[in-house]
């Protein structure tokens, strides 16, 4: 039975152990021995993401990751009524720990009540939250499902998302002529001018109900009285619109060119990269109808709803495997405001429990 106690204590336990992302290893080798300990097979790949299956074939996957967003070193989570939240100036770690417990706490329950269950697969990764670095690099001639069940949303665990969009980065690099800005500064061409023409080439904000473009990061220039040299800008956009992202590609290519053409002395690189590519839910998907009818069985009602986040569900599906992401307790995600509903995180467990039994 889903011991509502018990993966409350768990999820803070995990909670506690610092794992930004890339710095995952502590909390895999915590996971690696709880998952021996449900008798699974346990092993990591080549690029750090735990991987346990019982042995059987055909198995269903339960998913989630392992690296959070800082600031989350030294985190310190606080029960507070039916929420469990950070006591100190960190986050408290519910993206995607919160997922980590809800199965955790499935696997330890069915293990007790000796339950019968299908074919089980579970994947942790690492550096979800940098691209999806880790379900990109996860080793899938080592995975055997055609299905999965992935914790990684907002909200209750009947949330499910419906689509997630289409995801690419952009870097522009420019380098203009160094001076120094009191002496000779019509010797120099400052860098940090060059980029604001290209910026104000581009779009900012929500474009459509569908669309995102933001500008993240902008760095350049060493000190105040130097023209600046170099700078880089970093930024994104989102779109589940296939004829968006070729509109977008060209405008960013257009806002560079045109900005070369006006700077020629300048040297202008730019870098464009898909990191993970739209889906969306069918409501005939087999993995679907399984998630629905284990929300369905704890007495709630499944409510799709987009998101404008990828997840792991995203690199899942692009390599054949059925992946539903459904939402996990966790709430205001990536701000220090996060918290968990225990309520909801007890659901999810439950939800879990009931997509593996037979």
């Amino acid at each position: 039975m889903i011991n509502k106690d018990r993966i409350v204590k768990t999820f803070c336990e995990i909670s506690e152990i610092d794992s930004p992302s890339g710095e995952e290893d502590i909390i895999a080798e915590k996971l690696i021995n709880l998952l021996k300990g449900f008798g699974l097979n346990v092993f990591k790949d080549d690029y750090g993401n735990v991987i346990a299956n019982d042995g059987r074939d055909n198995p269903i996957m339960l998913s989630a990751h392992m690296d959070t967003v800082e600031p989350s070193r030294g985190v310190v989570p606080v029960v507070d009524g039916d929420k469990i939240v950070s006591e100190g100036n960190t986050i408290v770690g519910a993206d995607a720990k919160c997922g980590i417990a809800a199965i955790l706490e499935a696997l330890e329950s069915v293990k007790e009540d000796n339950n019968v269950t299908h074919p089980i697969e579970v994947v942790f990764t690492k550096e979800e939250e940098i691209a999806l670095l880790g379900a990109r690099n996860l080793d899938f001639s080592k995975i055997k499902s055609k299905e999965a069940l992935v914790f990684d949303s907002e909200g209750p665990p009947n949330r499910i998302v419906s689509m997630s969009p289409t995801y690419v980065s952009f870097d522009i690099s420019v380098k203009g002529i160094g001076a120094h800005a009191g002496v000779e500064p019509e010797k120099g061409l400052s860098a940090i001018l060059i980029g604001s023409h290209i910026m104000s080439k581009m779009p900012q904000g929500r474009l459509d109900p569908h669309t995102t473009f933001n500008v993240g990061l902008v760095d350049g220039g060493t000190v105040r009285n130097a023209v600046p040299e170099d700078i880089i800008i970093k930024g994104e956009f989102r779109t589940s619109d296939d004829k968006i992202i070729t509109d977008l590609k060209s405008n960013i290519k257009y806002a560079v060119t045109s900005t070369k053409k006006e700077f020629p002395e300048a040297l202008i690189d730019l870098h464009l990269n898909t990191d993970f590519e739209t889906y969306s839910v069918d409501s005939e998907d087999s993995t679907f109808i399984k998630v629905e009818k284990a929300i369905g069985e704890i007495g709630l009602k499944p409510v799709l709803k987009d998101s404008g986040a990828g997840t792991d569900g995203n690199i899942f599906r692009k390599n054949g495997i059925k992946a539903v992401v459904v939402g996990m307790g966790a709430n205001h995600m990536h701000t220090l405001d996060e918290y968990v509903n225990i309520s909801d995180l007890f659901n999810a467990a439950k939800v879990c429990e009931k997509f593996i039994l037979k």
